[in-house]
């Protein structure tokens, strides 16, 4: 069979596996080939080996198309072919043990039975649901009518792969390899997540998988790391650094790392990650998205293993509009005005009254008692505290870490019945994430305020605080 295109697999017009008949071809990737399918509803079978189908998932109808994903085999070395047999059947097994509504719906499963094709025999076939298009193409399509600008309905699309990433982490899987060609688009609007061969199943905190994503996608303690008999260790963090840097491009038309190519973009990423330069967000990324993708690229595990995916969507879903636009600053006099999001906007106007005293930075300490009525010095080291009464004193909350959901934490119980009068951030200058936002809500929503390292005073009004979070600007 000629191979024009340089598929990885090349399946003949006609061929015909399980009940589909192949049409053309869809896309490839390093080992696979996906063609477009017909339903031939009952006819022939030939060319597969039926005991090896499983369960159908047709969503209360029989699909009239498919996309079949065939994995390459023929004229394969024994430690190539156990290479791609591992990858076929880690997609295989998440397909099975997950229908989610954001995760690719699998039809069937097939092993290719057919001698007289050796580059077709023993393929391992997933029918899957077709798809209408992928976020690659919806990405470059942008690119060329309106370069360096925000996705339309980036937001909506961030919510659904927030969705999908979250219902593959509560399931205990990692993703390994999210990015735009990962993300297929259907004709009602849905986003779901596919590609599964390098997904990896959890084995307490850590996962294994064969191989590792796409480089500008991959977190900067994997690029290179060690590999054992089981394969790459890798856990859920590596795909939230994924979400950040898929969020920073569908909302500014750019990559967070400078550079012309792949290696290079991975330089600029170790060279932040090691400390040596800041992150380099885009002055095009709205300033409501702009601390949840600085959470998601935190340079270590540790540093975005507080920031779950389930989090992260809360976020995200605060972060947009109720149309999934994301407003993106204007440049020019009127660009500060113009950051504000929409849902920021409903917040502020619902609480005027409380804001309009909110003596935050700069006010709060102009009017001061005497000495001895101050209890600031209570709050430890490294700590931010938070008082029930002016001035530091009555009972007070005091943390090292963010906190996501005040209302759990025994030693703040009190915010439960009264509301927050003063705070002081007593936070370590040496920490990057010095200054502290504030929240009327549980999960980091209806921010009410930030204040900087060494940074006391009182608050005017009343402010049931719920959560809050170390940031690195106000």
């Amino acid at each position: 069979m000629s191979n024009p295109d340089g598929l990885p697999v090349v399946v003949p017009y006609g061929y015909r596996v399980g009940r589909w008949e192949v049409l053309h071809p869809l896309a490839s990737g390093a080992f696979s080939s996906v063609y477009a399918a017909r339903n031939t509803a009952g006819a022939g079978q030939g060319g597969v080996d039926d005991a090896t189908e499983a369960d159908g998932d047709t969503c209360g109808g029989e699909p009239a198309t498919a996309a079949l994903k065939f994995l390459a085999t023929g004229t394969r070395t024994p430690r190539q072919l156990r290479h791609l047999q591992e990858l076929s059947e880690r997609e295989l097994r998440l397909h099975e043990a997950l229908r989610r509504p954001h995760l690719v719906r699998m039809y069937e499963a097939y092993t290719v039975d057919d001698p007289e094709n050796p580059e077709l025999d023993g393929c391992g076939v997933l029918a899957l649901e077709q798809a209408e298009s992928s976020l690659d193409v919806l990405l470059r399509l942008n690119a060329l009518t309106s370069p360096n600008t925000a996705l339309p309905g980036a937001g909506r699309l961030l919510i659904q792969i927030g969705t999908g990433l979250t219902q593959l982490h509560e399931s205990g899987w990692v993703h390994g390899d999210l990015k735009p060609g990962n993300v297929l688009l259907f004709a009602d609007g849905a986003a779901r997540l596919s590609d599964f061969n390098l997904a990896a199943e959890l084995e307490g905190t850590h996962a294994y998988t064969p191989a590792f994503s796409t480089l500008d996608y991959t977190p900067p303690e994997l690029f290179w790391p060690e590999t054992g008999a089981r394969g790459i260790r890798t856990r859920q963090t590596a795909d939230v650094w994924a979400f950040g840097v898929l969020s920073h491009l569908l909302l500014t038309g750019s990559l967070p790392f400078p550079g012309a190519t792949p290696a290079l973009r991975r330089d600029a990423a170790l060279r932040y990650a090691s400390g040596h330069e800041p992150l380099p967000l885009s002055a095009r990324l709205p300033d409501a998205w702009r601390d949840l993708v600085s959470d998601c690229l935190a340079p270590t595990h540790t540093a975005r293993a507080p920031h779950t995916s389930a989090l992260l969507l809360e976020r995200a879903k605060s972060a947009t509009g109720p149309s999934g636009e994301v407003v993106v600053p204007r440049t020019g006099a009127d660009a500060t005005g113009t950051r504000r999001r929409t849902w920021l906007r409903t917040v502020l106007l619902t609480t005027t009254a409380l804001l309009c005293g909110l003596g935050l930075g700069l006010g709060w300490a102009l009017t001061r008692p005497p000495a001895g009525d101050y209890g600031y010095a209570r709050c430890p080291k490294k700590n931010v505290c938070f008082f029930s009464e002016r001035n530091g004193n009555g009972d007070m909350c005091s943390y090292r870490e963010s906190d996501g959901d005040w209302a759990k934490n025994d030693e703040c119980a009190w915010t439960r019945r009264k509301p927050v009068s003063s705070l002081f951030n007593n936070g370590d200058l040496k920490n990057p994430y010095y200054k502290v936002e504030f929240y009327l809500r549980p999960h980091y929503k209806a921010r009410v305020g930030c204040t900087s390292i060494n940074q006391q005073g009182n608050l005017t009004g009343t402010y049931r605080v719920r959560s809050h979070r170390w940031v690195r600007d106000c």
